[in-house]
């Protein structure tokens, strides 16, 4: 091979990532080489990382690999281990060229490999410029990184740092140049987004921050919004929804279970009454709103009982688009410490959770059969509905924002009739 290539896991937050990592790279005069840019969110996508990296190498034995991201920031030592991989670089160290000067050359072991320093003495982050997003014809556009909470079950908090946001200027003048380059839709993401603000002079808000973008870059047909934690929202975001038809009707809750006790043991800022609350304000300001959600499946100490009401929670919201994780212990949180259910009944509870969440994003398709929807097309022959539905949408030009007719659905995806494309 010639030339950087990236390997992206996890969130958009990293996609986005991956893309100042190229460039960053290339500015520093690095060639021939593959970036992983990995995710500690589960066991599972650092096994698949490693899995990656090996594969990396036996088909590019002439190449340097570098490995980064939050994988390799909270378990640096195993992955300068390996074998196959050059250097190991941090969070921070990933996104600076003067880094990519310093990757070592072949062959060193160990301490030589690694470029990681403490993440919790970040206490800014810069903005960083981007003018596409590869592979994506929606625009990931990174305001806050890190997050200030501890819930017991996450590692995410040691491999970002505590929260820190991206100046609101410097949003507005990246968001300006992702759609002077053809984006309709730009999605706001960062670790924990509903913080953002809480370290900027005045101390401005994520809705503010949307409502600011929205006025200031009219080009911009259509704002998401990635995960959010809804005990964050403000009264801003909430006129969003109510009032503006450029703002998605779409939110990606972070749930993680629908049991008080649970998520008391979790440490998280909710309970159970809170997201149905949640849900109803936002239904009765937005009618057409559909929810997704993350789910842990077997936390420790769940009995049945506690697991009927994660499932129970699921369909009182009436979630549209649930991703489901069966409990992966990570080692050095609280909850790895917890007493610890059987791995078969995790993952038959995590498999149960699914099956739920099958019958409601079925439901949720079924209710959308017969409506007019605005898509947005994507480069893989599909596409997204404003609420995030899944459209399939072969013969459509990516990019294009066209309105359909929904016909009806194969359970997984909407299937459509072209009505007419909107106007550019």
């Amino acid at each position: 091979m010639s030339g950087i290539e990236v390997i992206t896991f996890g969130c958009r937050l990293n996609t986005y990532e991956s893309e100042v990592m190229k460039a960053e790279a290339a500015k520093a005069g690095l060639s021939d080489a593959i970036l992983i840019n990995t995710c500690a969110v589960t066991g599972e996508a650092v096994r698949q990382a490693r899995q990656a990296i090996r594969r990396a190498r036996r088909e590019n034995p002439n190449t340097r690999i570098v490995v980064t991201g939050c994988a390799a920031q909270t378990d640096t030592q195993s992955f300068a281990a390996m074998p196959e991989v050059d250097a190991v670089l941090g969070n921070e160290e990933k996104l600076k060229a003067e880094y990519y000067r310093r990757i070592p050359d072949f062959g060193v072991e160990g301490e030589e490999k690694i470029r990681v320093n403490d993440i919790m003495s970040i206490s800014e982050t810069a903005p960083q410029m981007v003018a596409h997003i590869d592979g994506h014809v929606r625009g990931f556009l990174q305001v806050q990184t890190g997050c200030d909470h501890r819930c017991t079950f996450c590692i995410i908090p040691y491999g970002r740092g505590n929260s820190r946001s991206v100046p609101m200027g410097a949003v507005v003048e990246q968001a300006r140049r992702l759609a002077e380059n053809g984006y309709r839709e730009v999605v706001l993401t960062g670790v924990d987004a509903t913080s953002y603000g809480a370290d900027l002079p005045g101390g401005p808000s994520l809705g503010l921050l949307a409502k600011t973008l929205l006025k200031q870059v009219p080009e911009i047909r259509r704002l998401r919004l990635s995960s959010i934690d809804s005990i964050e929202v403000d009264s801003h975001l909430f006129d969003l929804i109510a009032d503006e038809p450029r703002f998605m009707p779409h939110l990606h809750l972070s749930l993680q279970h629908g049991d008080d006790l649970i998520l008391k043991r979790m440490k998280r800022r909710h309970g159970r009454s809170d997201a149905v609350n949640f849900a109803r304000k936002v239904r009765a300001l937005r009618p057409d709103i559909a929810f997704g959600a993350d789910m842990i499946a077997g936390f420790p100490t769940e009995t049945e009982e506690m697991f009927g009401n994660a499932v129970g929670l699921a369909e009182e919201i009436g979630i549209a688009h649930l991703h489901v994780f069966p409990y992966s212990p990570r080692p050095g949180t609280p909850a790895a410490r917890m007493p610890q259910l059987d791995r078969t009944l995790v993952k038959e509870r995590a498999a149960r959770l699914r099956e739920s969440a099958q019958k409601l994003h079925t439901a949720h398709l079924s209710s959308m059969v017969g409506t007019r929807q605005t898509i947005l097309v994507e480069n893989n022959g599909m596409g997204h509905t404003e609420n995030f539905s899944l459209v399939e949408a072969s013969g459509l030009a990516p990019r294009d924002l066209v309105t359909v007719t929904i016909t009806g659905h194969n359970g997984k995806n909407l299937e459509m009739q072209l009505a007419s494309r909107s106007a550019a």
